[in-house]
């Protein structure tokens, strides 16, 4: 565990940041899922020098209720590991959707085949933009009711009964299986028909449509904004913010962060619960003066 003293390892001086990409869980937030006075001091901060700051984050839009008073005047935050933009400004359970990159549902049907068949036992959760469905034997990972208990494959079904919402991404999750290990074979299993990753400390994979990831989503709002890669700083923790962190042109894997993150990573900050964002953005401001 890196100390609460030491210092980030910084990555090679680059054009100086327009825009902050952090991840919120393991990242911002502490294991107590709350925003350190540090941090919130930290955010606004940025905010007034003048650099966007983003959320990305794999959850879905209405778990954003602990950051959507810091998102500050652009209100937009970056979730489902990229399928969707959204716009926090009406507060939990009035945001709106401002970009859907949907799992189109031909895509979903084979990857739910592919995986079950590579990882006999895998059940499966369907995340809507609004709704959120499962089958019966998926297990109470987040703390809600499900819309509706079905299978996957009646859930995906075009016309079935929850063809009302676009799909933003599936939750796969196995009872036995290494995390990482689930991770390799779905993907190997899946190839190019869905993006698969992982943002859990068990064996839970996320399956967006292809393409769909928290770089490339956020690539297209820098786009939009006149913002290079270059000009991007990025934060997080695990393998579903690798591809973020080696696209933007400073990146850091916290204290606590996975090795394929620690690899991925131009530099390193100490760990959540230390304020880790927090330090490397007070210093990234300090370098501004």
């Amino acid at each position: 565990m890196t100390s609460a003293t030491r210092q980030p390892e910084t990555p090679a001086p680059t054009v100086p940041p327009r825009l902050i990409a952090t991840d919120l869980d393991g990242t911002l937030l502490r294991d107590d899922k709350s925003v350190s006075p540090r941090t919130v001091a930290a955010l606004a901060a940025a905010e007034e020098a003048g650099i966007e700051v983003f959320f990305v984050t794999g959850r879905p839009a209405r778990w954003m209720d602990v950051v959507s008073e810091h998102v500050h005047g652009h209100g937009l935050a970056i979730c489902g590991n990229g399928a969707a933009v959204v716009d926090l400004h009406g507060g939990p359970g009035a945001h709106r959707f401002v970009k859907v990159r949907e799992l189109a549902r031909e895509n979903a049907l084979d990857a739910v085949s592919l995986v079950r068949d590579a990882a006999p036992g895998t059940v499966y959760a369907v995340e809507q933009t609004y709704g959120f469905n499962q089958e019966p034997a998926y297990p109470k990972l987040h703390m809600e009711i499900p819309d509706i208990l079905a299978s996957a494959e009646e859930l995906l079904a075009p016309g079935g009964v929850a063809d009302h919402e676009p799909v933003l991404k599936i939750l796969a999750y196995h009872p036995a299986l290494d995390p990482d290990d689930f991770l390799a074979t779905a993907r190997l299993a899946v190839g190019d028909r869905a993006t698969i990753t992982r943002s859990s400390p068990s064996a839970l994979l996320e399956i967006s449509g292809p393409g769909v990831s928290k770089a490339s989503t956020l690539a297209l709002c820098c786009a939009e904004r006149g913002i290079s890669h270059e000009e991007v700083v990025a934060f997080g923790d695990m393998p579903n913010d690798v591809e973020m962190l080696t696209w933007a042109g400073q990146s850091y894997a916290m204290g606590n962060a996975h090795p394929d993150v620690l690899t991925a990573a131009s530099g390193r900050t100490v760990a959540n619960n230390e304020d880790g964002v927090a330090v490397v953005i007070e210093r990234l401001l300090a370098e501004r003066l």
